[in-house]
């Protein structure tokens, strides 16, 4: 789910670098031979570049790392990041330095644009992923999104480990009845002036909020899963420009700043400064409300005619220096264990990558017991999920965005 490439699409020139990925070395772990991995990983160091801007989720990767640790002998190091982009920037410069052993990110937390722009690079070590032993409880029938990343397939060159849908959260002691469409949130901005915000892009959220605006007001959103060319494109936007343009005077603080994060935008929410937000996680209102961040009144909507849906995923650099180490975690990540504790709403409140009925009686009895928390929609209730679209427009939204609203005004 987090963050996007704009700086790193920039940073590779075409013709910079070529191939999907290079030749696996005569010395890389084979995940084929999983007790080869497990003696080799033992000992090692994973510096895992992972998204740190919010507690709940320094927290699951800090229970993680214990208990891969306790397990297997191997030790994580969380490298926390504000935008995934800095760690991809990292391995291309190794690259271009010739640095082609012995780097410095083992694993990073990837998807959308960062995981094209890799892959197309050829930065990225694999396929490794399908041969994981925890693969085969992977619901790669019925999510879709786990083996196709924005579009980009993933051929086994990232691990899949939470899944996420758009949705908004409402207070509804102050909001009884949230606008489910984006003219009537124009509508009910305009009515409600300063009441609603979005994170700043590029912050994934905030991209993601410009997404999910474009698939509705589009003439035709299919267009989103392919690049466009110029005219194509403006056509495309054109909608979506017109709105913000009304919408921005109306948001809190007139539009002249934005929360910085979606931890930002939650505590607006906490302190009654807007009244409703959107979040990528269905289960995150609940979790907060565990957490004693949210009040109990309130509740998640999504809006009509379905939200953007996708998966977060791993991926391990051509060059880490703790390849075995990393597909354990990798593994475990997929476990029936850990993605039951990152469903829990008092830990994450994230969605399963597995599939149920591939799990053993026991392991689909950890996801039964969950009390998905008073906030959170029904699988039913949340719809299915829309495809994201091409890395192609979040990149290029996400400049425009910025030329146009992102500057002091």
């Amino acid at each position: 789910m987090r963050l996007t490439a704009s700086r790193l699409a920039r940073a590779c020139l075409p013709g910079l670098l070529t191939g999907l990925a290079l030749p696996a070395l005569a010395a890389d772990p084979d995940p084929a031979d999983w007790p080869a991995v497990l003696a080799e990983a033992k000992g090692q160091t994973v510096y895992w570049n992972a998204w740190g801007g919010a507690a709940a989720t320094n927290d699951f990767i800090r229970w993680a790392a214990n208990e891969v640790g306790d397990r297997y002998g191997v030790t994580i190091e969380h490298v926390k990041l504000a935008d995934t982009a800095d760690a991809v920037s990292r391995v291309l410069a190794e690259k271009t330095a010739g640095k082609d052993t012995g780097g410095a990110v083992d694993l990073v937390w990837i998807n959308g644009a960062n995981f094209a722009a890799m892959k197309e690079a050829g930065l990225l070590f694999g396929p490794w992923a399908g041969d994981l032993p925890n693969w085969r409880f992977v619901d790669t029938e019925g999510k879709p999104a786990v083996t196709a990343d924005f579009t980009v397939p993933t051929e086994g060159f990232e691990s899949p480990w939470a899944m996420a849908q758009v949705v908004f959260y409402h207070d509804t002691a102050r909001l009884a009845e949230p606008p489910k469409t984006m003219p009537a949130l124009l509508d009910w901005a305009r009515a409600h002036p300063g009441r609603f915000t979005y994170p700043q892009p590029p912050d994934f959220l905030g991209t993601t909020f410009l997404k999910q605006a474009l698939y509705e007001l589009a003439p035709d959103p299919s267009v989103l899963q392919t690049p466009a060319d110029e005219a194509g494109y403006d056509a495309v936007t054109a909608p979506l420009w017109a709105f913000l343009d009304d919408l921005t005077p109306h948001l809190w603080r007139q539009g002249r700043a934005y929360p910085q994060t979606g931890p930002q935008q939650l505590q607006l929410m906490a302190d009654g400064e807007i009244d409703l937000a959107i979040s990528f996680s269905p289960g995150e209102a609940s979790t907060a409300i565990a957490n004693g961040q949210l009040p109990d009144t309130v509740r998640t909507f999504v809006l009509e005619g379905g939200t953007i849906g996708n998966a977060s995923f791993v991926a391990i650099p051509y060059n880490a220096s703790a390849k075995a180490g990393a597909m354990v975690l990798a593994n475990f990540l997929i476990s029936p264990e850990a993605q039951a504790h990152a469903q829990d709403p008092d830990i994450l409140g994230y969605g399963t990558v597995l599939a149920m009925d591939k799990l053993a009686p026991e392991d689909r009895a950890r996801f039964e017991a969950l009390d998905l928390g008073i906030a959170t929609l029904s699988p039913a209730e949340l719809g299915p999920a829309l495809p994201e679209p091409h890395p192609y427009w979040a990149t290029r939204i996400e400049a425009d965005w910025t030329a146009r609203y992102g500057t002091a005004r």
